[in-house]
């Protein structure tokens, strides 16, 4: 599933190309899923030209989980992986991957559901990795895929977690194990009072809901805060290393992934149209036919 211009869902299309051939330190992996990221609709809609730029024709997809074709380091043709790429092509029959950004997936995770955590899972632990037991969090857009991610890591850490959703988001933010579940589309935000603001929402963040001396850490870009509160902004990139210790996580029972929706790669361009259309709730995994 190929752009050939920056536009609106219908630039994507389904190409005939043929397979990918790996170069040195790479592997071809036959995919089982890719997964859907909110920001891929500003990628291609060239929102992100100048962080990140595209050659065309760019085939979508930053998750990708499948079995190994050919023989790679650490590797073996059939084995089962997951891993982000950043310069995209996990939506497609066969992708090429550097193998030093592969992770080995166990038997026990599923392979589909393990395409839900290169990018959301990733984000979500960068987000909540300087958390203290004891610590008042909000976790602000916890609805979606990083927040199902970010509420779990919190409570492992041992933080009481307060986290926003809407009506329609409520039950998978519970389920999430989140201590408080706020309907920010009807509660003001402002007198939560919380140690940590996680702000992954698209929206403003709810500065005053931070007490004095407290942190925000956003992963949707800069928030400007007052004196008192410490604001840092991230954008994560793969990290096969914290990727092992969350697929570790999910073989143990100790993360769970959740699937919103699976639906046939070539379906990518509807997905789009849907997430512009705010139609989107949780992961939503994309699958070769």
């Amino acid at each position: 599933m190929r752009i050939h211009r920056y536009g609106g869902p219908d630039v994507i299309v389904a190409d005939e190309v043929p397979p990918p051939v790996a170069g040195a330190g790479e592997v071809v992996i036959r995919v089982a899923a890719t997964a859907f990221n909110p920001s891929e609709v500003g990628l291609r809609r060239g929102l992100l030209r100048d962080v990140l730029p595209v050659g065309f024709p760019y085939t979508m997809g930053w998750d990708v989980s499948g079995t190994v074709v050919t023989a790679g380091v650490g590797f073996t043709p059939g084995e089962a992986v997951v891993g982000r790429l950043d310069a995209g092509g996990a939506a497609a029959d066969f992708a090429v991957a550097p193998a030093e950004a592969l992770v080995a997936v166990p038997a026990g995770v599923p392979l589909t559901g393990a395409a839900t955590l290169p990018v959301a899972g990733l984000t979500a632990a960068h987000a909540v990795a300087g958390l203290r037991a004891g610590q008042r969090v909000l976790v602000n857009g916890a609805g979606g895929g990083v927040g199902w991610f970010a509420v779990q890591l919190a409570k492992r850490a041992g933080a009481h977690v307060v986290a926003t959703a809407s009506p329609r988001s409520a039950g998978l933010v519970a389920r999430a194990g989140a201590d408080e579940v706020v309907d920010h589309t009807r509660t003001s935000l402002h007198d939560l009072a919380v140690d940590v603001l996680v702000h992954l929402a698209p929206a403003p963040a709810p500065v005053d809901a931070v007490r004095p001396g407290g942190t925000i850490v956003s992963a949707t870009g800069p928030v400007a805060a007052p004196p008192s509160v410490r604001s840092t902004h991230f954008v994560v990139a793969a990290d096969p290393a914290a990727l092992a210790r969350l697929v570790a996580l999910v073989a143990a029972g100790a993360l769970r992934v959740d699937v919103a929706a699976t639906r046939p790669l070539t379906d990518l361009a509807a997905v789009h149209r849907d997430a512009e259309e705010d139609r989107i709730r949780g992961k939503v995994l994309l699958v070769p036919g």
